[in-house]
C-alpha cells in the first residue's frame, strides 16, 4: 500500500491518477475538501481516502502501519507574509512528523515533493542544478525557506534510516482550480489583465511532473534530488502564449521593478482596509522580476525515454479545458 500526501491538491490528483493507472493500491490523505473536479471520478473511486493533517501524530502512526512507501505532495503554498508561521507549521514540522512516523513503521521508501524555491537563487543569472547550495538572504521568500527547511528533515531522516527521493519542481501549469495557486496565471490572462512582469523561470506541466515523480519511485534510485522543470520562459512570453490559448488580448504593460515595488505597497494598504488577502505581495513582486533558469539535466540524463510536454502544448491544451469547464472545481 503506497500513502499519498496532498490527494486532493493540484499535483496530488495528478500523481493519483499516474499511481492508479499503473495498478498501485493507493490510501490518499486528504483534509476536509470533496474531490476536485479534474481528478477523473474513475480515478478517484478506486483510492482509498482518509481525511486527517499530517500535524496530527497519532493520525500518522495509525494510517501508516501497513503501507511500504509514502510520496509526499502535500503542502502549503503562499508568498503572504501574514502566512508565515502557517507555513512553518504545515511544511516543516508537517514534513517532520511524516519523517518520524515513517521511521517508526518502518517504511523507508520516502518522496518527498519539494520546490526549486528551496535551491535558493542566484544573482548572476546562470542555471540552478541540483548542487545549488542555500544562502540565507532577506529576499529568500517564506515559502522558500519553509521548503528548504522541510527537506532538512527529510535529510535527516536519510541519517536515520530513510531512503528519500527529493524532487525540486519549477512552477507548474496545467489545467486545475484557476483560483487557486500557479493556475490562477490562466485566469488572470482569461480576465485580459494588462501587466506582465518582466522576469522569468521554468516551467513544467502538472502531468510531466506526476510522471516523473511515479518514474523515480519505481527506480532504484535513492538519496538523489531531481529538478524537475521542462522549459525556462519569460513570463511575458507564458502569458502571451496563455493569452493566444484563449483568444484574449496579451497583457501590454511591463511592470518594472519600481512599479510592482509600488503596486504591492497599494495591495497592501487595500487589504488592511477591506480585510482581503492581499493578490500581490512584496515576495510576488521580487519573483516576478528576477530571471531564473533551471537545469533539467540531471532528470534527463536518470530518465533517458523520459520527454517534457512541449510548453505551448501545455497551454494549448490547459486554455481548452479551462475554456470547456469555466468554473473549475
Amino acid at each position: 500500500m503506497l500513502f499519498l500526501t496532498g490527494g486532493t491538491g493540484f499535483l496530488g490528483s495528478y500523481i493519483l491518477s499516474e499511481l492508479v493507472q499503473k495498478g498501485y493500491a493507493v490510501r490518499a490523505l486528504r483534509r476536509h475538501r470533496g474531490i476536485p473536479g479534474y481528478l477523473p471520478g474513475e480515478i478517484a473511486e478506486q483510492v482509498e481516502w482518509v481525511s486527517g493533517d499530517i500535524l496530527d501524530t497519532d493520525f500518522l502512526n495509525e494510517y501508516l502501519r501497513d503501507c511500504d512507501r509514502i510520496i509526499h505532495a502535500a503542502g502549503l503554498v503562499s508568498f503572504n507574509p501574514g502566512d508565515r508561521h502557517k507555513l512553518f507549521k504545515i511544511n516543516i514540522e508537517g514534513t517532520a512528523n511524516l519523517v518520524n512516523a515513517a521511521l517508526e513503521n518502518n517504511i523507508t521508501d520516502f518522496v518527498h515533493i519539494s520546490s526549486v524555491g528551496a535551491l535558493g537563487v542566484m544573482d548572476d543569472n546562470q542555471p540552478i542544478n541540483e548542487e545549488k547550495k542555500w544562502e540565507s538572504r532577506s529576499h529568500q521568500s517564506n515559502y522558500a525557506v519553509s521548503k528548504y527547511y522541510a527537506e532538512m528533515e527529510v535529510w535527516r531522516g536519510m541519517a536515520e534510516g530513510l531512503s528519500p527521493l527529493i524532487l525540486n519542481p519549477s512552477t507548474i501549469i496545467g489545467y486545475g482550480d484557476w483560483t487557486q495557486g500557479s493556475c490562477a496565471i490562466f485566469k488572470n490572462v482569461y480576465d485580459e489583465f494588462p501587466w506582465y512582469s518582466i522576469g522569468s523561470s521554468g516551467f513544467v506541466d502538472v502531468r510531466d511532473l506526476a510522471r516523473a515523480v511515479v518514474s523515480l519511485m519505481e527506480s532504484s534510485i535513492r538519496n538523489e534530488r531531481f529538478i524537475v522543470s521542462a522549459e525556462n520562459w519569460s513570463f511575458r512570453h507564458l502569458f502571451d502564449c496563455i493569452a493566444e490559448g484563449f483568444g484574449k488580448n496579451h497583457p501590454s504593460k511591463e511592470a518594472t521593478p519600481f512599479l510592482a515595488s509600488l503596486a504591492w505597497r497599494m495591495e497592501k494598504i487595500k487589504s488592511a482596509i477591506h480585510g482581503k488577502q492581499a493578490l500581490l505581495t512584496r515576495e510576488t513582486a521580487a519573483i516576478a522580476s528576477r530571471k531564473s533558469v533551471y537545469d533539467n539535466s540531471k532528470l534527463l540524463k536518470t530518465l533517458p525515454g523520459f520527454q517534457f510536454t512541449p510548453l505551448e502544448d501545455t497551454i494549448r491544451n490547459a486554455c481548452s479545458l479551462y475554456v470547456q469547464n469555466l468554473q473549475p472545481v
